[in-house]
C-alpha cells in the first residue's frame, strides 16, 4: 500500500514532550501508521497476510465481510485479494475520520472492483448484516473492558454457522506466569530498539497508550469468546505479547 500515499517515518516521540497526551489516531498518527505499527508491533505483516487465507477458508458467498476498527483497511485488502468481488460484501468500520478518509482512498486504489463500504462509525452501536468473517485487528484492546463481552455477543449473533472472528491482540500474562511477564515486556521493547525506536519514543508512546489500550490475557479472551456463543476458539498466532485467536460459530 505504500504508493498510495507518502508515508512518513514514526518519529512523533522522537521529542521530550512536556506532557503526553493520550493517544488518538489523528491525522498526525495516519502519516506514520504503516511505519509505527511494522516497527510496533511483532508480527503484525503475518498476521495480516494470514487473515486474507483465514478469510478464503471461511467466507460464505452472499454474506458480509467486516473489518472493524479497520484503520488503513490492511486486513479489509488482504481478503479483497484472496476472495472474488461478485460474491461477497465488504464494511470496513472506525471512528477515526483521518483513519477513514485514508482508508477510503487506499481502498478505492488497490481494490476498486470489490464493494468495500468504508464507514466512521462506532462500532459497538452498529447493526450487523449476516456475516461469515469479521476481523477485529487490534481493536478490542481499545474497547473499554466492561463492554467487551457485549460487543462479541453481538458479533456472535451477526456470524452465520461456520463463520469466524478473527481476534488480534496485545496480551499480558497471567499471575502464574508472574516471571513470563517481564520478560515478554522487555522483549518487546528490544524488538522495538531494535526497529530503531529510542528509549525516549518507547517510555513517552507507553504513557500515551495507558489510559486508551487495556490488555488482557489469552485465557480471558478465550473464554469470553466460548462465553459470547462461538463452538471453538484458540490461539493461532503469537509473537512475544502479541496475538490472534480464531474463533468459529
Amino acid at each position: 500500500m505504500q504508493d498510495s500515499h507518502s508515508w512518513q517515518r514514526d518519529a512523533l516521540f522522537a521529542q521530550p514532550l512536556d506532557q503526553v497526551a493520550s493517544f488518538s489516531f489523528d491525522e498526525q498518527v495516519v502519516r506514520v501508521f504503516p511505519d509505527m505499527i511494522q516497527r510496533s508491533v511483532p508480527g503484525y505483516s503475518q498476521i495480516v497476510g494470514m487473515i486474507g487465507v483465514i478469510a478464503q477458508k471461511y467466507a460464505q458467498k452472499n454474506t458480509y465481510i467486516y473489518d472493524l476498527g479497520c484503520s488503513l483497511g490492511a486486513a479489509t485488502l488482504a481478503t479483497c485479494q484472496h476472495l472474488p468481488a461478485q460474491d461477497y460484501q465488504w464494511v470496513a468500520v472506525d471512528n477515526a475520520p483521518a483513519m477513514v478518509a485514508s482508508c477510503r482512498q487506499t481502498l478505492a486504489q488497490h481494490c476498486p472492483q470489490h464493494p468495500v463500504e468504508v464507514l466512521e462509525a462506532d462500532i459497538q452501536t452498529l447493526t450487523l448484516q449476516p456475516a461469515s468473517v469479521v476481523i477485529l485487528n487490534f481493536t478490542l484492546q481499545f474497547i473499554a473492558p466492561p463492554a467487551r463481552a457485549t460487543l462479541l455477543e453481538n458479533l456472535a449473533q451477526a456470524l452465520v454457522p461456520g463463520g469466524v472472528l478473527i481476534l488480534s491482540e496485545k496480551v499480558h500474562f497471567a499471575d502464574e506466569q508472574a516471571s513470563w511477564q517481564p520478560l515478554m515486556y522487555d522483549l518487546h521493547h528490544d524488538f522495538k530498539r531494535a526497529n530503531g525506536y529510542s528509549d525516549l519514543e518507547i517510555s513517552q508512546k507507553r504513557s500515551a497508550l495507558e489510559d486508551v489500550l487495556h490488555t488482557d490475557t489469552l485465557s480471558t479472551h478465550t473464554q469470553r469468546l466460548y462465553q459470547a456463543g462461538f463452538s471453538q476458539a484458540g490461539v493461532w498466532f503469537q509473537y512475544l505479547n502479541f496475538a490472534s485467536l480464531l474463533a468459529i460459530k
